[in-house]
């Protein structure tokens, strides 16, 4: 079965365009208007979604932020918003790539075929990346079979990189949502956390410092 991509995306021309240019290369492609429109859709049925950023009903943040708070979907920003200050915001948030228009055809399919590769296996309650093992049932980790004893803290750090792979999440969503923001020095208790895993994997490598917005889990730096 092909995979499926949604593109929302309000520009008729384009959208017509670039929908053409995704089932040439063989993806099934659902095309949506609107951002509020999209966020209504039953997102679990596909496998990728390109999201353009100024969109009518709800902008493509938006769309975004709401996106994150139940799903791990990898997302393409495709976007005429060229300041880092977009780039970023929408990174943080949790946008996997980002692609700015114009944009060459051929460059754009490429990214979704280099992103729907990424090695993520997760069935049950396992997470399998390489040599990495999650068991999120039992909450236990393995690296190349070996037992590594994590706290509930660093388990929950590396579940969450683990479930977006060479995708960066943000210092701020790490502190956020699996420590205490309010504690003083919460982004610095994070950096010693990332360390401290760093050294029990082994392989340093592997949590790569992404400057400017947090980290991600790299299996190729294996």
């Amino acid at each position: 079965m092909n995979e499926r991509i949604l593109l929302v995306e309000d520009d008729p021309e384009l959208g017509k365009q670039v929908t053409g240019y995704l089932n040439r290369a063989g993806f099934e492609t659902t095309w949506a208007t609107r951002g509020d429109r999209a966020a209504q859709l039953e997102l679990g049925k596909f496998h990728m979604i390109i999201l353009d950023l100024m969109l009518p009903g709800m902008s493509g943040f938006e769309v975004l932020q709401a996106l994150r708070r139940q799903s791990d979907l990898p997302v393409l920003v495709l976007s005429a918003l060229n300041d880092s200050v977009s780039k970023v915001r929408a990174l943080q948030i949790g946008a996997d790539d980002y692609l700015t228009k114009p944009f060459f055809p051929e460059e754009l399919v490429e990214r979704v075929r280099a992103r729907l590769r990424r090695p993520l296996l997760q069935r049950a309650q396992q997470i399998e990346l390489g040599p990495l093992r999650l068991d999120l049932a039992a909450r236990g980790a393995f690296f190349e079979g070996k037992d590594i004893e994590l706290t509930r803290v660093e388990f929950d750090i590396l579940e969450a990189l683990a479930r977006r792979p060479g995708s960066a999440l943000s210092r701020r969503w790490l502190v956020e949502h699996l420590l205490d923001p309010d504690r003083e020095g919460a982004e610095r208790t994070l950096d010693v956390h990332i360390s401290r895993i760093r050294k029990k994997l082994g392989n340093a490598r592997w949590i790569v410092t992404v400057w400017g917005i947090g980290y991600r889990l790299d299996p190729v730096g294996s």
